[in-house]
């Protein structure tokens, strides 16, 4: 039973954005799994409303209940009435896009994304995931965490989204020193191509949380911007922090 239910979990999280749907023998043979018994897990997650089936083309895709789970996680961290109006100040300081971003596994979690009006937006939406070693948003997490466990993120496969990203792990190790030194992170275009991102650690009781990040176009944030933009990013992380503690929210 056990064996079953961590495969069933396993299925849904094959369900990306970058792979929104599946055909039961493509995820089977994806996974190296029996199709027969894929083809059940997915009949039981379809009769409960954890996927759905196209009934022309047979694909699975994740339904309403996956939906309304999140939804119940979302509301429960209480980030909305807590959080995102200190999010919507910074955003008002700087005229940039502010992003929440979490620790979750070996990746991070874009939880909230708070975007100026009238401005140019950026491919990124909650609920999306990153590598941890990638962009000032995430090396400003992994800068925090064990040793052991940045080694084993330094030594797994690094992705080159741009050719400013950081794959060289001495040169990632040396920049995660800068970071804890500095108390901040500052990536230009690594992530996302023309983009400059600041960001600093959230952490509670020394543990590392996520991060908070004021994110632009680099011909809009220029170094003046940049050390200004720092203080304030500062600012509004330690009010988190201390709503977070005092409310005892938790991620």
């Amino acid at each position: 039973m056990l064996k079953t239910v961590n495969s069933a979990l396993a299925i849904l999280k094959m369900f990306t954005r970058e792979k929104t749907v599946w055909g039961g023998r493509e995820l089977a043979a994806e996974m190296g799994l029996n199709h027969t018994n894929v083809y059940r897990i997915l009949e039981t997650l379809e009769r409960n409303g954890f996927v759905s089936k196209d009934p022309i083309t047979k694909q699975y895709k994740l339904g309403s209940a996956v939906w309304e789970l999140g939804t119940i996680f979302y509301e429960n961290l209480n980030v909305q009435e807590m959080i995102n109006p200190h999010l919507q100040k910074l955003c008002d300081q700087t005229g940039e896009s502010v992003f929440f971003t979490v620790l979750d596994g070996n990746e991070t979690l874009m939880l909230t994304v708070i975007e100026p009006e009238n401005k140019v937006k950026f491919p990124v939406t909650a609920g999306s995931r990153a590598p941890l070693y990638v962009g000032a948003s995430y090396r400003s997490i992994l800068a925090h965490l064990p040793e052991n466990k940045i080694e084993d993120i330094l030594q797994g496969e690094l992705i080159k989204y741009t050719e400013n990203t950081m794959t060289n792990p001495d040169d990632l190790r040396r920049d995660l020193q800068q970071i804890r030194n500095n108390g901040y992170a500052i990536s230009h275009n690594e992530y996302t191509p023309d983009v400059v991102a600041m960001a600093v650690p959230l952490i509670i009781d020394g543990d590392i949380l996520g991060s908070l990040t004021v994110a632009g176009p680099s011909y809009r944030i220029n170094k003046t911007q940049q050390s200004e933009f720092i203080p304030l990013l500062q600012q509004t992380r330690d009010t988190v922090q201390w709503n977070m503690k005092k409310y005892n929210l938790t991620l």
